[in-house]
């Protein structure tokens, strides 16, 4: 827990959620706050498997899962390619588009062709969401009206890395799918209270209002179930994931990205989408830890 990025602090909730989880089921469990020395702390604990609660760069993009496996611990969680992938919205974006998944019309630009780069370039009209393309809990992103929005959106964004994607704005219903053991659980509405669900808007208590199942046409959750699943499966995810959609007026969903590790405190999305099909917060965090134990050797 812990960990490097800019989602440390959500990292160290989701940390003391799934720690005290565990230590309820009676696990013997130990948190380790993860920073440069992770390889050292990890020689001197001798631990049995790793419940990964980290977000973000160097523990949701494969770096943490690649030093495990050469450590051979098991972990919970996607492997490396998988990881890697999901962090990386553009990489990601490539494959669901093979797999017939909509995505929303983007484009990508380089921090190298930014300073001469013109909004008015763009193959879609204002307003634009601008994001890092790998950075995860809507941190970096910006909705854009006017140039000026968009040169402060873009340096925003490339704080957060060397590319930017570039998005033509839909307007719609926000809806997240969780996947738990190779299955598309249910599907929640998040209704944010501010223009779109932001970083506040995930983690600030009363930001945003949550609907479970989400109130779509019996056909479209059906879609979007499957939709979820079909990502995961795309990406070689394995374990547990949260699949991201936008359901537009005229009911077609958008696929946002896929989460391999999402949020998993108490009130986050995953575990409020399992105990809406009956699963306790304890009992998913235990069938998450199983996947870890008989998946990797």
């Amino acid at each position: 827990m812990g960990g490097l990025s800019a989602e440390r602090e959500v990292s160290l909730k989701t940390g003391a959620a799934l720690s005290a989880a565990l230590a309820r089921r009676g696990y013997r469990q130990k948190p380790i706050l993860v920073d440069r020395d992770i390889a050292f702390l990890l020689r001197e604990e001798a631990i049995d498997v790793a419940f990964i609660a980290l977000h973000g760069r160097y523990g949701e993009d494969g770096a943490i899962q690649g030093l495990l496996e050469l450590m051979q611990i098991p972990y919970t969680g996607s492997g490396i390619a998988a990881s890697a992938v999901a962090m990386d919205k553009l990489l990601s974006r490539g494959l669901f588009k093979a797999h017939g998944i909509a995505t929303p019309p983007t484009y990508t630009l380089n921090e190298i062709d930014a300073p001469t780069f013109r909004a008015d370039a763009l193959p879609f009209e204002w307003p634009v969401v601008v994001k890092p393309a790998s950075e995860g809990s809507s941190v970096g992103i910006t909705i854009a009206k006017t140039q000026s929005d968009f040169n402060a959106a873009l340096k925003t964004a490339f704080h957060y890395g060397p590319k930017v994607l570039i998005e033509q704005y839909l307007s719609g219903m926000e809806v997240q799918v969780g996947i738990l053991e190779d299955q598309a659980l249910g599907a929640i509405e998040i209704r944010p209270k501010g223009a779109f669900y932001d970083y506040n808007s995930k983690y600030v208590p009363g930001m945003s209002e949550h609907f479970f199942p989400a109130p779509l046409a019996p056909d479209v959750y059906r879609k979007v179930l499957a939709l979820g699943l079909e990502a995961h499966r795309a990406l070689g995810c394995r374990g547990y994931s949260r699949a991201d959609f936008l359901v537009t007026e005229g009911k077609h969903p958008y696929l946002l990205e896929l989460n391999s590790l999402p949020g998993m405190t108490e009130t986050s999305l995953m575990p409020e989408i399992a105990k809406g099909v009956g699963i306790d917060f304890e009992t998913l965090v235990e069938r998450i830890l199983a996947t870890a134990a008989t998946e990797i050797a």
